[in-house]
């Protein structure tokens, strides 16, 4: 493996560049205390080599099996899971999906892992219905994994690079984990989204939640929700938040948690977050929010969603970015509408990787 030290100076380098001359203040990368191991969310495709069953990552731009690839960053017990499952199937002979002829079996693993409770989900994903020795293949799993908390056989008849299909079924415990984050519960499901990074994540959001200068009267507007996991995390800081996701399998999974945590300040609503910031701002009676927090994706905010920002004139804007390109690009929009870039601060979620996390605090000048 690469310096860890020496990713972290370039990370250092790169969001200095990209923010030069649009925020005055840039702290320090918060670093990884283990960068290794660290993805609770593990996926291995399933082929076929010399005549062996194999599982593992893809060779970048091609669909060629590297056997056991991407391990070093992968959660060291979902890996034994997966080469244990790589073993029963050799052992009995089980059919291996071909993507080609669009038959066999065994078609690819998902893991998730719970680093606050230890649980774990085990996802096997298969090209058919028909599971022979379904019963005893679940029965050899947990006994040589008792760590397994519960296991799913997805269905997936799909032709293109899609993961899961549609129809799951519940084998083993009750198809979902639980982990918990800065002290908060949230249900994991195979298709939640839900950060990768564990202790990152608790840094990341602790992060945000510094710059946001929360008190008991604040009133939030969690944009791009998703599961709710910041604006849960927050709920106990601040007096209300609203989170807005539009996603309806990432709403209900909110509402869900949101239930879970008897976070009663915090609802969610189903809508486009820009849709929704010009719809509030435009109104008669606009909503007020002391804060706003946005963890778009990669692509950034939309301009709608900065200039409807600018007419609800919250206080402080936190903007969590995954992509400080498009971060840079933003900012300058949001110095348009009266947002001054306070300060910022790089946060190395994906070690090992390009990307990198940053928080930005914008304060209305």
């Amino acid at each position: 493996m690469p310096s860890y030290d020496k990713e972290i100076i370039k990370k250092q380098a790169y969001v200095e560049k990209l923010l030069s001359g649009l925020v005055p203040e840039i702290e320090p990368v918060v670093r990884a205390d283990n960068p290794l191991h660290y993805r609770n969310k593990v996926h291995a495709a399933v082929g076929i080599s010399r005549g062996k069953v194999i599982a593992g990552t893809y060779e970048p731009g091609t669909h060629r099996i590297i056997d056991g690839g991407g391990n070093d960053l992968e959660n060291e017990a979902a890996v034994a899971v997966i080469e244990d499952i790589v073993k029963i199937a050799n052992k009995y002979h089980m059919s291996v999906y071909n993507e080609k002829t669009g038959t066999g079996l065994l078609r690819r693993v998902l893991i998730r892992t719970a680093d606050g409770t230890g649980q774990m989900l085990v996802v096997v994903v298969l090209g058919d219905f028909m599971f022979p020795g379904k019963k005893n293949f679940v029965k050899t799993l947990v006994s040589k994994h008792p760590e397994i908390t519960s296991i799913v056989i997805n269905i997936n008849k799909r032709k293109d690079s899609m993961i899961l299909g549609d129809k799951s079924e519940v084998v083993y415990g009750p198809g979902f984990i639980t982990d918990t984050l800065l002290g908060k519960k949230f249900t994991i499901s195979a298709e939640s989204f839900y950060q990768v990074n564990h202790d990152q994540a608790e840094k990341l959001y602790s992060k945000a939640f510094e710059y946001a200068s929360l008190d008991k009267s604040s009133r939030v507007l969690d944009a791009y929700c998703g599961t709710g996991t910041i604006g849960i995390c927050a709920s106990d800081r601040c007096g209300s938040v609203v989170g807005v996701e539009i996603n309806p399998r990432a709403v209900s999974d909110a509402k869900k948690n949101i239930r879970l945590n008897d976070a009663s300040n915090v609802s969610v609503i189903k809508a486009d977050a820009t849709e929704y910031m010009n719809e509030v701002s435009s109104s008669s009676e606009p909503e007020r929010f002391d804060v706003v927090i946005l963890d778009p994706p990669r692509e950034g905010t939309t301009p709608e969603f900065i200039s409807a920002c600018g007419k609800l004139a919250p206080s402080r804007i936190v903007y969590i970015s995954c992509n400080p390109e498009t971060l840079a690009r933003d900012l300058k929009l949001f110095a348009a509408e009266g947002y001054k870039a306070v300060k910022a601060c790089p946060v190395d979620m994906f070690c090992f990787t390009e990307h990198v996390e940053c928080v930005v605090l914008l304060n209305k000048a």
